[in-house]
């Protein structure tokens, strides 16, 4: 076999949840191609009250072969990031396996859709739970390996609606705007042993993650919210890859001293 070419993230080794499809799919694979060997988690299930299907067992084994085809090493494991314990467990197996951790990208999400009247217990209960402490558990679980490592980066994936007031979707934008406090938190407490915590915040991507009411909403009762998701770029959505390539970034030796940032790759629309 061919040596393994140099890349931007050469020899670091990476957690990534929702991993997968869509963007963490994506950011697996685009890190492998730049050297980073992977430990990918995906619940592989779709919990009761989303309007959409998650990943399966085979989407998982799928990014773990375009992985293994960058030639690093790659690690999938099924889990469920609202599970601290099995989290932790997952990750300790999988760094003990990769030889360690230097980077963790706390990727997983869902989103439920309803008016403020119609937005349920339930609803709330699972947004937050896998959306916001399933990213600290992600964090809670990978920062001892990080600290052993001596230092990396904590890379949380937010949203447009974790900076803008985003309607129709509270319980999510809310979990987005929670993922930010989270992670400045991390970012003021770790600093000094060498832990950068950053969070990414996307516009629209096409991922799947496509509850059908949400354009039924805004098309049939209340068209008027409408202009609060329109980019300020002439395109309707950003590509996987565009927010993979703020990822890899943010692990990466380039961005050695940037920490508590709020990286947009939104296509403007949280300038408007």
């Amino acid at each position: 076999m061919q040596p393994r070419a140099a890349g931007r993230v050469s020899g670091k080794r990476v957690v990534i949840t929702g991993a997968a499809r869509g963007m963490g799919r994506s950011h697996a694979v685009r890190l492998a191609e730049e050297g980073a060997d992977c430990l990918l988690i995906d619940i592989c299930a779709t919990p009761d009250g989303l309007e959409y299907p998650l990943a399966t067992e085979e989407d998982l084994h799928h990014t773990a072969k375009l992985v293994a085809q960058q030639g690093g090493s790659v690690v999938a494991k099924v889990c469920d990031v609202r599970d601290a314990n099995a989290l932790k467990a997952a990750i300790d197996e999988g760094a003990d396996e990769l030889g360690g951790l230097n980077a963790a990208v706390a990727n997983a999400g869902v989103l439920t859709v309803g008016t403020w009247d119609t937005t349920t217990a339930e609803q709330w209960r699972l947004v937050v739970d896998v959306n916001l402490i399933g990213a600290w558990n992600t964090c809670a679980a990978a920062l001892p390996h990080l600290l052993a490592a001596g230092g990396g980066s904590l890379v949380n994936i937010s949203s447009a609606a974790g900076i803008k007031g985003t309607p129709l979707h509270t319980p999510y934008t809310a979990a987005k705007h929670g993922i930010v406090g989270m992670s400045l938190a991390l970012a003021n407490e770790l600093a000094a042993q060498n832990v950068r915590v950053n969070t990414v915040h996307p516009t629209g991507v096409p991922t799947g993650m496509a509850p059908a009411s949400m354009h039924q909403l805004i098309v049939e009762k209340r068209p008027d919210l409408g202009p609060i998701f329109m980019n300020a770029l002439p395109i309707p959505m950003t590509e996987a890859s565009d927010v993979s390539n703020a990822v890899l970034f943010l692990i990466s030796d380039e961005a050695r001293h940037v920490t508590g940032l709020q990286f947009t790759v939104d296509a403007g629309v949280t300038i408007r």
